[in-house]
Formats: structure tokens, sequence, C-alpha cells
């Protein structure tokens, strides 16, 4: 799904822009537009029909989020909520100027789920996507800096978009623009945009995290996705590295009694001789903690990440007739697999499942994506290739496959 979203070849982008600078790629460089993900149409069947509720919607105009009662209200009799959207008032403050964001498509809409997760695939990186529907002549939000990258896809009108250098490069989610807030009034004063272009449909734009940018729709509706890209960093490696730390009694032990946090001569050199051990640690048993690492970045992912949806009614369907049916491992669902004590544990986020060692084979070649029935899986006969099937389509692991 990324050559969607760009102009270049993915190595290319992957050793010159990712990261580093944006990239405009109009729509001749592309292979087709962005409707089938989100169209007009498809909006307004969102606002009207779909029941979106706070907070998948959120109106904002000249900068500012608008309150929600402006565009939300109850949903009547059978349906006992009061934040769902209201078309009549989101009617209303879209025809005063207000934009609408629908957030988190990559929950709501079919289209744009199962495009994320191509991404997600992708990238290596968690992946989002909100569409900002914006009326003739106005723009939403004021020029800012995201913390994430985005992917901006025309899909209908034209929006003319400003680009300009960061301020501070590579923010985390706990450095928003707001804290340079100056500083980025000053750059869109002072300084040439690096890009400065207008996006028609099925041009597309990416922002690594920190480019300052505005946008202002034409003489149009402009509906534009934006694809938010939480990549993970260095410092979530050493985050990760830190919480490995945890396991060594050495570094959990107290600081010495009358210890003067205030004072900074002593607060300095007790982090020389802390930093002195860590190193040594890391010298000596880099192996084990590097192993803990990735299992915490494993775990990281699988917390912000969600793999496809199980079909319940399907999958217990397919569960009785697991000798027969063909299965696949869940798409991006995350496991390891363990093997001691003649015993297999496959480890999910949430839970572990125990299996015995004979399964060991059948359950690594699942994880690796190959398509199955029970009479398929190496190392077990149909019967147990049935069994362990039934089971894993119950605990949501794997999903039927349809051959035809």
């Amino acid at each position: 799904m990324l050559s969607r979203c760009i102009g270049a070849d993915p190595q290319e982008f992957a050793q010159s822009y990712w990261g580093r600078r944006p990239l405009f790629s109009p729509a001749a460089s592309l292979p087709r537009d962005f409707s089938d993900l989100l169209s007009a149409d498809a909006v307004d069947e969102l606002l009207a029909e779909r029941g979106v509720r706070a907070p998948f919607i959120r109106l904002a105009k000249d900068g500012s989020v608008l309150a929600r009662d402006c565009y939300l209200g109850p949903a009547g009799f059978g349906a006992e909520v009061t934040d769902q959207v209201d078309p009549a008032k989101v009617l209303a403050q879209f025809a005063a100027g207000a934009s609408i964001v629908l957030q988190g498509l990559h929950r709501l809409w079919p289209p744009v789920i199962d495009f994320v997760r191509a991404l997600v695939d992708d990238l290596g990186h968690p992946v989002q996507a909100n569409a900002y529907i914006t009326p003739p002549s106005n723009r939403g939000f004021e020029p800012h800096y995201d913390v994430h990258d985005v992917f901006v896809l025309q899909t209908a009108g034209h929006k003319h978009w400003s680009v300009h250098a960061p301020v501070h490069v590579d923010p985390l989610p706990t450095q928003p623009w707001t804290d340079h807030r100056d500083a980025v009034a000053h750059r869109v004063a002072d300084d040439d945009p690096v890009i400065d272009t207008v996006l028609a449909p099925g041009d597309a734009l990416y922002l690594p995290r920190g480019w300052i940018h505005s946008a202002r729709a034409l003489d149009t509706v402009s509906v534009h996705l934006t694809v938010g890209v939480s990549a993970t960093t260095r410092l979530d490696v050493i985050r990760a590295l830190v919480d490995g730390l945890s396991a060594h009694q050495q570094f959990r032990a107290s600081l010495p009694m009358a210890t003067d946090p205030t004072d900074r001569d002593e607060m300095a050199a007790t982090a020389t001789k802390i930093i002195a051990e860590l190193t040594e640690t890391l010298r000596d048993g880099a192996p084990d903690l590097s192993d803990a690492v990735a299992t915490r970045l494993a775990q990281q992912y699988a917390e912000r990440t969600r793999p496809v949806a199980v079909r319940p009614l399907a999958s217990l369907v397919a569960a009785e007739h697991a000798d027969t049916v063909v299965v696949r491992w869940r798409r991006g669902l995350v496991a390891t697999l363990e093997r001691g004590d003649g015993r297999v544990r496959m480890r999910l986020p949430d839970r572990t499942i125990d299996f015995p060692d004979a399964c060991a084979d059948a359950l690594a070649a699942l994880q690796r994506g190959t398509v199955a029935d029970a009479g398929d899986l190496p190392g077990l006969d149909a019967a147990d290739g049935a069994v362990v099937i039934r089971r894993l389509l119950r605990e949501a692991v794997l999903v039927p496959v349809d051959r035809s």
C-alpha cells in the first residue's frame, strides 16, 4: 500500500525521504486516485447513516475545535446515547465554515481499515487515519507541526498546502507544536515554504513529523485523508532497555541514605558511577538485554496496532468443521512460540496458550503464514490437526479462508 502514497520507488523513499524530508507526489506519478478509500458520498454516508459518535468526529473553525453540542445530540429511542452525530447540526456548522474531522477511520470504514492494515505491514510502524472535510475557501487549523509522520491523500476537491522546515526536528509525542508556537509563527512569516502547491484529487503529500504545514480549501469542498504514522524511535529502544534493566538487582537497589538530590555535584558523581555500571552490564550481558528489548518492543507494537478483525459467527461455524476448513494466521496478530518441558507455549499480547511439543512445527508453519487444513499441518495427523485448528479458531488466532 505504500506505493499508493508515494510517487517514488519504495527503496528510494526509505533512503531519501522517510523521516528526513517531505515528498509531493502528483496523481500522474501514482497508480490511481483515492476515491475508493473515501469519497464525498462516503463522507455523507458516515455522517447520515453510520451512527458515528464522539470521539470519532470533531469540528474545527479558524484553528479552534468547536464544542461538542454544536454537532452532537441524542440518538433517540432504541439507542440511549447522547453523543451521536447530528447531521443537521453538522450541515449548519459546515455551511458556516467549519471543517469536519472524521477520526479513527481505520476503526470505522472498511476500505480504510484494509488500507491501513496493509500500510502497517509495509512500514512496520503503527498507522491510523483521519479524514478532513473543509468547506470552500476555509481552513480548519493554523500552521502547526505533527508529532507523527503523515501521508496526505487528496480524495476530492482542491487544497492549497504550504510546508515549512521544522523548528524542532523529530518531535516526540510529549513535544507538541504549541511548545514552540512563537518559533512556528516566525518560521512561517520569515521563511519561504519548502513546498507551496495545490493538491488535486489523486495527489499525495508525505510530511515527516516536525514539518510545519497549513492548508486551505480552494473554491470547492476539499476531502483528504491524513494517514498518521507513529514511528518507533531510538528512544523507544532505549526505554525498552531501561525496562529490561529491572531484572538486574543492582539497578533496583536504593541510593545510599543521606543522599542529597539537590547537590548537583553529588548527583553528577552518582550518575557517572551508575553509567559506568550500566556500560559494564551492557558489555557483559548484551545478549540477554537485547532479547528483553526485543520482547518489550514487540509488546509495544502489539499494544499500538490491531490485527485484522475476526468474524465471530463465521469463526465458530468454521471451528465446527475443523477437519475440513482451510485456515491461515490472523493477519497482524503478534505472538511468540516458546518450547520447553515437553510443551510449546504461544504467547499472545493478552494470554498464553499451551500445546504439546508435537504441535511446535504446525504452529510455527501457521505463524509463518502457511494456508492449510487439518491434513496439511507438519508433524500432525489430520485428527490432531483438526484439534489444533478448532482451538485456534476459537481463540481468534486463525481465520477461515476460502480457497475457491
